[in-house]
């Protein structure tokens, strides 16, 4: 079974959120209970291919074993005779897991040799790691050529949400999009102005935007390459009856730093010495108005400078209005997925997605090597 353990851990080596972890329980328990032994694979980190003991999962297999409550055993390497070995001591119910698969550089080259080592070490193969379901790795898609292949709890109802807020959605439909940068969303934008209504636009990505309609955003993160895009996704969007909403004012600073002093700012009256670093007061009202009148929401990226305790006030009140929403409320995962968390809202939304990248290139329409492994 294919897990994705990626968690993030602190300079000591302990795990600082478990909740890819948490997420993975439900399949790890419905296998374990049909008296299964149970193979787990995962990668963490970037070791680039070779062992490196910063990046082993020794302390998961210990973490999961408190959860479980049940002795997670710990392989020494992915593939190998010795592995093998410790596979077939396996009673039924119980559970192994593999050591780092990036480890090799055939995981990430998909090499079909690596992807064969790994499938000889089961009979079955079960995909539970979202989050990576974006990449043509061995373990996550290669291992599906050699095996019998389906999809866990956690891989079948991040697809089936969203593809329910992409392809059946209720209108009105909204999508909140914040981050730094557009370079990378160029294609989600595009795919969410022909799904959605309404494009709530904060944090950087926006400046690009604002820009691209004349705008004089200061010293304000921008792609200034990209200005013709932003243009040409605004016209799309005139020429659909969609709406981008940008911001109205903005939270603006001199630098980036936890004791700069910050100002509210018209959107066309920002300081040529000042950032734009949040939205303001009156585009807060704005987006929590617009989420409140929604019956679909996506929302991915904060819309400050989310990691400055003073650029958390816009991101926060998204968080808040999303969930008094009565909407189907969906969120992309990573640092809005983080906001949420620290505020103890999680109940309080339809689906938070596990994966970062796997989710934008689910919602920009692509397909994912490691869900389509599974269908098929």
């Amino acid at each position: 079974m294919r897990v994705d353990f990626n968690v993030p851990m602190d300079k000591a080596g302990d795990i600082t959120d478990d909740a890819r972890i948490t997420a993975a329980i439900p399949t790890i328990q419905y296998i374990v209970g049909q008296g299964a032994r149970l193979v787990l694979m995962s990668h963490l980190g970037r070791p680039d291919g070779q062992r490196n003991e910063k990046y082993s999962l020794k302390t998961v297999a210990h973490h999961l074993s408190e959860l479980l409550k049940q002795e997670v055993r710990m392989a020494d390497d992915c593939i190998g005779a010795q592995v093998q070995a410790a596979i077939v001591e396996l009673k039924s119910g119980e559970i192994i897991l593999l050591e780092n698969v990036r480890f090799h550089p055939g995981e990430e080259e998909n090499d079909a040799d690596f992807s064969k080592q790994l499938a000889m070490l089961g009979d079955i193969f079960v995909n539970d790691a979202f989050g990576t379901a974006h990449r043509a790795h061995s373990s996550t898609a290669g291992v599906a050529a050699f095996l019998p292949s389906y999809a866990g709890f956690l891989l079948e109802n991040e697809v089936k949400m969203l593809r329910q807020v992409m392809e059946h959605p209720e209108s009105p439909r909204v999508a909140v999009l914040g981050g730094a940068k557009i370079k990378d969303k160029l294609g989600l934008i595009s795919n969410l102005l022909d799904k959605m209504d309404i494009l709530l636009m904060g944090g950087g990505m926006a400046n690009t935007f604002l820009k691209a309609q004349g705008v004089n955003i200061g010293k304000s993160l921008c792609e200034d390459k990209l200005l013709e895009q932003a243009r040409n996704l605004l016209d799309k969007a005139e020429k659909q009856n969609k709406k981008i909403i940008l911001p109205m004012d903005a939270i603006a600073a001199e630098t980036l730093s936890e004791d700069t002093v910050a100002t509210v700012c018209e959107i066309n009256a920002i300081p040529e010495n000042m950032m734009i670093l949040d939205i303001g007061p009156q585009t807060t009202a704005v987006f929590s108005r617009e989420i409140g009148r929604a019956h679909t929401i996506i929302w991915n990226g904060p819309v400050g400078a989310y990691e400055y305790a003073q650029f958390t006030a816009g991101t926060d009140a998204i968080a808040r209005a999303m969930a008094v929403s009565q909407a189907v409320t969906v969120i992309g995962g990573g640092d809005s997925a983080a906001a949420v968390h620290k505020l103890g809202l999680d109940q309080e939304f339809t689906h938070i997605s596990t994966g970062g990248g796997a989710t934008l290139e689910f919602l920009e329409g692509k397909t994912l090597p490691g869900v389509q492994s599974c269908e098929g």
